[in-house]
């Protein structure tokens, strides 16, 4: 008897042991993957409709901290330019420096050194713009439209600017990955660009840092239930083992 007790005891301490473990790593998990969001992404709050129907005025969003040479053509940029405005802005980048941005072509596209682009984030399908236009884009230099693009002030509003519209990268504080709320899920980047030199640029690590929290509240939740359910199976057992057996009577 004293042998089983001791089973029991060594099976007991066992249990209590991994239950705290994934508690511990639980909270690892979760508080390092808001920690890790927190370093690199920022909150803002779209002020226009002029990213409309991708991002809608008041919509909450998640930017990737990044430096303004990483940005890539069809990536939603939080940028701020004196000749802008003095608040940041949320526009889409549809041309790097070098490129020739021209719209609209017989179809109604917008063409990038002459390819023209599919864009299926618009607002007015079939239509990259209400009016025709040109740019040269200076080297390191965006160009930078809405996707609403009736009534978005972009780059074509400051065509006579030096520059043709364009902001400088160092003008870029962040790119938008995702909608936080309301909860839209994560902002795709255009495959149309991805075949121009350059390509796309790659999402940041926000989903690795939701499963993260995700992982971590399962650990927590699972450890911290392991107590009272191996509690109440001990107590089973032993309302089990104290019966007498019917053919003992």
């Amino acid at each position: 008897m004293s042998g089983t007790g001791r089973r029991g005891d060594g099976h007991g301490r066992l249990g209590s042991m991994l239950s705290g473990l994934a508690v511990a790593v639980g909270c690892v998990l979760f508080l390092g993957g808001f920690a890790w969001a927190a370093v690199v992404y920022k909150p803002y709050t779209v002020p226009t409709e002029s990213m409309t129907p991708t991002v809608n005025a008041g919509d909450r969003v998640l930017a990737e901290r990044v430096d303004g040479a990483e940005v890539r053509r069809g990536d939603v940029v939080v940028f701020k330019d004196p000749a802008w405005g003095d608040m940041p802005m949320v526009k889409r980048v549809v041309g790097i420096g070098g490129d020739r941005i021209a719209c609209c072509e017989k179809n109604g596209r917008l063409t990038v050194n002459g390819k023209p682009i599919e864009e299926p984030y618009l607002q007015t399908k079939g239509l990259a713009s209400v009016k025709d236009f040109t740019a040269e884009v200076p080297k390191g230099q965006l160009f930078l439209l809405g996707d609403e693009r009736s009534g978005s002030l972009d780059s074509r509003v400051h065509l006579d600017d030096p520059g043709q519209g364009s902001v400088p990268r160092s003008a870029v504080q962040a790119r938008v990955d995702a909608i936080a709320w309301p909860m839209n899920g994560m902002i795709e980047r255009p495959q149309a660009f991805a075949d121009l030199p350059g390509g796309v640029s790659k999402p940041g690590p926000l989903k690795l840092q939701i499963g993260a929290v995700v992982a971590g509240v399962v650990l927590i939740v699972g450890g911290a239930a392991y107590g009272p359910i191996a509690a109440r199976s001990a107590r089973s057992r032993r309302g089990q083992g104290g019966k007498v057996p019917a053919g003992a009577r």
